[in-house]
């Protein structure tokens, strides 16, 4: 557990998949943080699902976790994502927004209106036959937004059974990029999938996709 960035103020972390942020049967990925780093105290300042791996925020002082969390709430956080489907979106690029709403058995689905929309620009890319490489911007930051997104798209991601992908090895969404202005320096943090057969099958043609659609700052 040990961070992958190190900043007075914040530390940034590569959350597997399949670790539940909060406790669910045992000790959840952010308490087990906690007990890493016992000299600290750590701050939770945003959070990802427990199939996504990837970039996790933490701040080690108050202060932080307070200013971090306005720069989540303006959105001065930009974030890139990768996820893989089996199945061809109803468009290869472009922007998907729309509200979102709960569904009765806890999950979300996106509407077609858009009074406080959810926002995410996206390309996707030929990795293999029957499987794409999806390069997600959110530009805002819902429950299950980009879970929800590529269901709408009609490309679910892969193992995200319960919003209609088929089942694989893992949940196939990993936060691979992260950029932002902190007290006058820029910070910017990537890091690629290591687990996944797919993910990893495929970190060549990954990173070139991601360098040349991904995050330029990063």
């Amino acid at each position: 557990m040990k961070a992958i960035h190190e900043h007075a103020d914040f530390f940034v972390f590569d959350k597997p998949a399949g670790a539940s942020f909060h406790s669910e049967d045992g000790a959840g990925y952010f308490s087990q943080l906690q007990a890493a780093y016992p000299q600290e105290t750590l701050f939770p300042v945003h959070r990802l699902d427990k199939i996504t791996s990837g970039l996790l925020l933490v701040a080690r002082n108050k202060p932080a976790a307070q200013q971090l969390g306005e720069l989540f709430a303006h959105r001065g956080i930009h974030k890139t994502y990768l996820a893989l489907s089996d199945r061809k979106p109803s468009k290869k690029q472009g922007t998907v927004s729309g509200d979102m709403q709960r569904t009765r058995d806890g999950s979300w689905k996106l509407l077609r209106s858009r009074d406080n929309p959810a926002v995410t620009r996206f390309t996707s890319h030929s990795l293999a036959a029957e499987l794409l490489l999806f390069v997600l911007q959110p530009q805002t930051g819902r429950t299950h937004q980009l879970r929800v997104m590529m269901k709408a798209l009609g490309s679910p991601i892969l193992g995200d059974t319960r919003y209609g992908g088929n089942a694989a090895d893992r949940g196939y969404l990993h936060a691979a990029c992260l950029h932002f202005e902190w007290q006058g320096e820029h910070i910017a943090v990537r890091c690629l999938p290591t687990t996944g057969t797919l993910f990893v099958a495929h970190s060549g043609a990954i990173i070139g996709l991601l360098d040349t659609a991904g995050n330029p700052h990063a």
